[in-house]
């Protein structure tokens, strides 16, 4: 029987304004949505100095970054992936929008996602207006109103 598998992990020092349980369930929301009913992907949680160091590592940037995916599937293989997300620049980003923390770090984990199953963006300002973004927040949407945070 098919199965969704996801593993959310904290690096040491981090502290989440949301559940790691809410994480798990955007995943799976996010792989399901996109017609996946089986994969694994996993999910952790960095501070500034460790994602500013696989950003610089593998994209060439010397700073922090909200998130970064890698894909780790073949063509027509259930999807496998690892996102990891900068905690410190999400909270920042959260600051600057105006919204919850914990609301930026679970669309974050559905972008990180997206990202795994294939979707891309522009890099530039365009990107707010990307069909990426806009199955983000489609996604994000459901994930919130089915979150009962409690």
């Amino acid at each position: 029987m098919p199965s969704i598998e996801v593993e959310v992990s904290l690096a040491e020092g981090v502290a989440l304004p949301v559940a790691p349980e809410a994480v798990e369930r955007a995943v799976r929301e996010t792989l399901r949505a996109e017609g996946h009913d089986a994969g694994e992907v996993s999910v952790a949680f960095l501070d500034d100095a460790e994602i500013t160091s696989l950003n610089r590592e593998y994209l060439d940037h010397d700073r922090p970054t909200d998130v970064i995916s890698f894909a780790l599937h073949g063509e027509g293989e259930p999807p496998l992936g690892d996102v990891y997300v900068g905690v410190d620049q999400a909270l920042r980003q959260a600051a600057e929008l105006g919204v919850d923390p914990g609301e930026e770090l679970l669309r974050l984990a559905v972008h990180g996602t997206l990202h795994v199953l294939g979707w891309d963006h522009p890099e530039d300002e365009e990107r707010l207006d990307s069909d990426m973004f806009r199955r983000q927040e489609e996604i994000l949407r459901a994930v919130l109103a089915g979150d009962s945070r409690g």
